[in-house]
């Protein structure tokens, strides 16, 4: 078996015209996106992909022409949106999940819950394209999984319907909470909240190029030049072998301490701030120490891009006087990460080829809300992700040739 994996090189950041660009300038023949996206309920705009250079790099810039409009869609309009529109099932999930991650970092920021989130930028025309239309360009390359690079950072300020705000937004800094990213002296917003809810809800791992047979290329271009580096995101679109609807292994790194003298409420946090800082997982393991004293062994797993970070917080939580670190490869199956409500609470439910499981966090948070038992909420959530993936509608098949 083999998997079409995607994988964006976020060296100058990403943004959503940046990433629908790259899968253009890869081979998405851009008649084809234009003819899914024509199926959602929104009039007024065009597409147009440009030949452009930046820093003398070729790349495709892909423009969407639109009619100025005062509508502010709220969270719940935009899935009305991409619910009836005809997209192919993975493509409408993908869509739905990064406006999902969105509506929750906003509400977040706000103090609101996600269905009462006003979006304004995010909720124009062109966000509603460039988001809808990547996951499209996604589906018509065949890609079963996206990985992604450490993600650069600008600095400065940028102007927002809510006024001025620093660089990175704090969308941005919410939305790729846990992921590898990076500042630089750029006094641009080299990521935009649009590709950071691309990433978010798309990314299945970080760090460097899997292993592939590279098939693809793209470049997809910044609006503007930027002095000094090449204004684009990178994707390549390769084969990996996958048995069993596993992922390509990636590195990772694995960081352990012995300790002797700590509680056991420590440990309990030092897991949860590991976890917090990055790790992909973290646990720790009772044994036997010198002289015969009970100690534990804590660990934590990691893309080695976030090493030096995780190890700071293993020194500092448990006041360790050494760390050992081991490079090893993980191999990940296959998932998505979709969101269905159970009396109006978000609940993530994760889709592997194992099968379904509600996010447990979501589950007990909502429990709690509705007075009900986590197992009753974990059972509504599973069924109503089995009842919406039996519900996605088939595409239309082509007209034939007359």
């Amino acid at each position: 078996m083999t998997r079409t994996v995607a994988w964006w090189h976020c060296f100058s950041g990403i943004a959503g015209d940046m990433a629908l660009g790259s899968l253009v300038d890869a081979g998405a023949d851009l008649a084809l996106v234009e003819r899914e996206l024509v199926t959602l309920p929104v009039g007024g705009w065009s597409l147009e992909a440009r030949a452009v250079q930046r820093s003398g790099l070729a790349a495709t810039q892909v423009v969407v022409h639109v009619r100025e409009s005062p509508v502010v869609r709220t969270h719940a309009h935009i899935v009305g949106l991409i619910t009836e529109a005809r997209l192919a099932p993975r493509a409408r999930r993908r869509a739905l999940s990064a406006f999902s991650r969105l509506a929750e970092v906003e509400g977040r920021l706000h103090g609101l819950p996600p269905a009462q989130v006003h979006f304004h930028e995010i909720g124009g025309t062109d966000a509603i394209v460039d988001i809808v239309g990547t996951c499209v360009a996604l589906e018509i390359l065949g890609v079963d999984e996206v990985r992604a690079s450490p993600v650069a950072q600008g600095c400065g300020m940028v102007r927002t319907s809510h006024g001025l705000l620093p660089v990175p937004s704090p969308a941005v800094v919410e939305l790729l909470a846990g992921a590898p990213t990076y500042g630089t002296d750029v006094p641009v917003e080299l990521t935009t909240p649009t590709g950071a809810a691309l990433l978010a809800a798309l990314a299945g791992g970080w760090g460097p190029m899997p292993a592939m047979r590279v098939g693809r290329i793209g470049r997809g271009a910044g609006s503007r030049e930027i002095d000094g580096r090449p204004n684009v995101v990178e994707v390549i679109v390769g084969e990996t072998a996958a048995t069993g609807g596993t992922s390509p292994g990636h590195p990772v790194s694995l960081l352990e301490t012995n300790v002797d003298d700590v509680t056991g409420e420590t440990l309990a946090d030092t897991v949860a701030a590991l976890m917090a800082a990055g790790a992909h997982d973290a646990w720790v393991t009772p044994v036997v120490g010198k002289k015969g004293r009970p100690a534990h062994v804590v660990s934590a797993l990691t893309d080695p891009a976030r090493s030096d970070e995780v190890r700071a917080v293993l020194v500092e939580q448990t006041g360790t006087l050494g760390v050992r670190v081991q490079q090893l490869v993980r191999w990940t199956a296959a998932r998505e990460l979709d969101e269905v409500h159970v009396e109006g609470h978000a609940v993530r439910v994760k889709r592997s080829p194992a099968g379904l499981k509600a996010e447990h966090d979501d589950v007990v948070h909502v429990a709690a809300c509705l007075g009900l038992p986590a197992r009753e909420v974990r059972r509504r959530a599973e069924a109503a992700e089995e009842q919406t993936t039996a519900s996605d509608p088939l595409p239309e098949p082509e007209p034939e040739a007359s």
